[in-house]
C-alpha cells in the first residue's frame, strides 16, 4: 500500500517533467471550469448526429490540448513564474465560473469593461459564502497542488520536439473539423466567453485595446478649402460582404441587378478590398493611402472643411474617431420610416431626401453603411417579395445547405441591394439643383462554399478571391463631369475622387486615385 502511495506521489506530485504537469494543470481545468461552455455546446449542437458529436469531441480535444501547449511552455521558461501564473489562472476562474453560474453572464468584451470600471462598494455587493466556497474548492485546493508539485528541467531540444508534436495535433484536430468551422464562427462570441481562463485574459486586453484605440488621436490632414458654391452632392454606399462576382453588371449570369442594368448613368469598375473584414474595409473606404496609421478619415476632415456629412448606418465598424454630428443608426432611423421594409437597409433612407433638402451648405456627403449581404443568414437580410431566386437556405449553418440553396439566398441579397442603389438614384434624380453622384463600394467579398469556406474573415496572404473581388459601381448626373474609362480601382479611390467631385482645394489629393474627369 505505502508503496502503490509513493509511486502515485512520485507521478503526480514530485519529479514532475513541464509536459506531464502542464497535461494534468489543463485536465484540472478543463474539468473543473468547463461545465457551462460544454453545456451551451451540447445545447446547439446534435450530439445524435454524427457531425454534431465531431464537434464535441473535436472542441474538448482542442481546449484540453491548446492550454496543455500554454501551460507547458510558461512551465519550460520558468517553473517558478509558469506555477505563479497558473495559480492567478485557477482562482480568477474560480471567481468568474461563480459569476457564469450564479447570474448567468458571459465573460466578454462589454462585461470586463464593467468589471474594470467597478467601484469598491459594489464589488463589496457581490459578497457571499457561496463565493468563497467556488474560490476554495475550485482555486485554493488546486493552487496548493501548484506550490507542492515538483517540477524537473527538460533539455532545449526535447521542448521544441514536444512542442511540436503538440501543435501538429491541434492541426491535425482542426484540419478534421474544419467543415464545422461555420458552427464554430456563428457561436464563436459566447464560447469564447465561457473558455477559462481565456474568456477574461482575452476580453481584458481587448477592452484596454479599445479604449486606447478610442483615446487615440487621428493624425490631422493638411487643411483643404472649397473651390466654388457649386451645389454638389455624394451619396457614398458601403456595402457589407458584397462580392463582385455575383453581380450582373459583371457578366454574373443570373439577373441580380435587373434595374442598375436599365438604368443610364451607370459606371462599374474592378476593385479589390484592403482587407477581408468590416473594420479594415470601412477604414480603407475612408483613408487617403493605404496605410497602418491612424489618419483624418474622409468625414471628419471634409467635416472640418465645411463640407455638411450625414452618416446612416445599419451596421457596425465605424471608424473609432468618426466626429460627424448627423450620426444616425437604424434604430433613431426606424422612427420616421414608414412601410414593411423598415427592418432592413432600406431603414437608411427614411426621411433622408428631407434631411438633404434641410442642409444649409453646397457641398453635401451622404454616407449609408449597409449590411444587406452579412451572413449567415442571408435570407433574412432582404424583404421576401425579393426571394427572387429559389430554393433558398434558412439555416445558418451553411454547410448543411446544398449549394444552389445558399447561392440563391446569397443572390437575393444582391437583387435587394440593386433596389436600394435604384432607389437613391431616383432620389437624387429628383434633387436638380445638385449635381450629384452615387458611389457604392463593398468592405469586402464572400465566400460560398467554394473550397469549403463559407463568408469572410481569412488573412489576405490566404484569402480566396470571393473575399476581396469587390464591386466598385458609380453613377452620376446628367450635369455633372463624366467618369475616367479606367478598368480596375481601389477603396482609397473613394477619399480622392469625393474630393474631386466635391471641388475640394487639398494638398494631399492625389489624381491618379480619382475616378472623375
Amino acid at each position: 500500500m505505502l508503496e502503490k502511495i509513493k509511486k502515485l506521489k512520485n507521478t503526480f506530485l514530485e519529479n514532475l517533467s513541464p509536459l506531464r504537469f502542464a497535461l494534468i494543470m489543463s485536465f484540472l481545468n478543463l474539468v473543473l471550469f468547463h461545465y457551462p461552455f460544454f453545456k451551451f455546446v451540447f445545447q446547439h449542437a446534435d450530439y445524435n448526429d454524427l457531425n454534431g458529436t465531431l464537434i464535441i469531441v473535436s472542441l474538448a480535444i482542442l481546449v484540453f490540448v491548446a492550454n496543455a501547449l500554454v501551460f507547458y511552455i510558461l512551465c519550460y521558461l520558468s517553473k517558478y513564474v509558469g506555477k505563479a501564473i497558473l495559480v492567478i489562472f485557477f482562482i480568477l476562474s474560480s471567481i468568474a465560473l461563480y459569476f457564469i453560474i450564479t447570474y448567468n453572464v458571459q465573460i466578454d468584451e462589454s462585461m470586463m469593461g464593467n468589471v474594470v470600471n467597478t467601484n469598491k462598494d459594489e464589488t463589496l455587493s457581490f459578497f457571499s459564502y457561496r463565493l468563497i466556497l467556488y474560490v476554495l474548492v475550485f482555486g485554493v485546493l488546486p493552487s496548493i497542488y501548484i506550490f507542492k508539485a515538483k517540477l524537473i528541467a527538460i533539455k532545449r531540444k526535447k521542448f521544441f520536439t514536444t512542442f511540436g508534436l503538440i501543435l501538429l495535433s491541434m492541426f491535425i484536430v482542426l484540419g478534421i473539423n474544419a467543415g464545422n468551422w461555420v458552427w464554430v464562427h456563428r457561436y464563436s462570441e459566447p464560447l469564447g466567453s465561457l473558455l477559462l481562463p481565456w474568456s477574461y485574459t482575452v476580453n481584458t486586453s481587448r477592452f484596454y485595446i479599445h479604449k486606447q484605440k478610442q483615446n487615440r488621436k487621428e493624425t490631422l490632414l493638411p487643411d483643404a478649402k472649397i473651390k466654388n458654391d457649386d451645389k454638389s452632392l455624394i451619396v457614398l454606399v458601403i456595402g457589407e460582404s458584397a462580392r463582385r462576382k455575383n453581380f450582373s453588371l459583371y457578366g454574373y449570369p443570373k439577373n441580380t441587378n435587373p434595374l442598375l442594368s436599365q438604368t443610364k448613368g451607370i459606371h462599374i469598375f474592378n476593385a479589390n478590398s484592403a482587407a477581408t473584414y468590416t473594420i479594415a474595409g470601412v477604414k480603407a473606404i475612408l483613408e487617403h493611402k493605404s496605410t497602418s496609421r491612424l489618419y483624418e478619415c474622409l468625414p471628419n476632415y471634409l467635416s472640418r472643411t465645411g463640407v455638411d456629412v450625414i452618416w446612416r448606418t445599419n451596421n457596425t465598424g465605424e471608424p473609432p474617431t468618426l466626429n460627424v454630428k448627423k450620426f444616425l443608426k437604424a434604430d433613431s432611423l426606424s422612427k420616421m420610416c414608414v412601410g414593411e421594409n423598415c427592418g432592413y437597409d432600406e431603414v437608411l433612407l427614411a426621411g433622408l431626401k428631407k434631411q438633404i433638402l434641410e442642409s444649409k451648405k453646397d457641398k453635401i456627403l451622404v454616407v449609408l453603411h449597409t449590411s444587406t449581404s452579412h451572413g449567415p443568414s442571408y435570407s433574412k437580410k432582404y424583404p421576401p417579395h425579393f426571394e427572387t431566386f429559389k430554393p433558398v437556405c434558412n439555416s445558418v449553418e451553411l454547410s448543411n445547405c446544398s449549394s444552389e440553396e445558399l447561392i440563391n439566398a446569397y443572390d437575393n441579397t444582391i437583387v435587394y441591394t440593386d433596389y436600394i442603389l435604384h432607389t437613391i438614384i431616383e432620389n437624387l434624380k429628383q434633387l436638380k439643383e445638385y449635381k450629384s453622384t452615387m458611389i457604392f463600394v463593398s468592405d469586402h467579398g464572400e465566400s460560398l462554399g467554394e473550397k469549403n469556406l463559407y463568408m469572410h474573415g481569412v488573412p489576405m496572404n490566404f484569402a480566396p478571391k470571393e473575399q476581396y473581388e469587390i464591386p466598385f459601381i458609380v453613377w452620376v448626373s446628367d450635369s455633372t463631369r463624366g467618369v475616367k474609362d479606367i478598368e480596375a480601382v481601389s477603396q482609397n479611390h473613394v477619399f480622392h475622387s469625393v474630393l474631386k467631385f466635391l471641388s475640394i482645394d487639398s494638398p494631399i489629393y492625389n489624381e491618379d486615385l480619382n475616378i472623375f474627369k
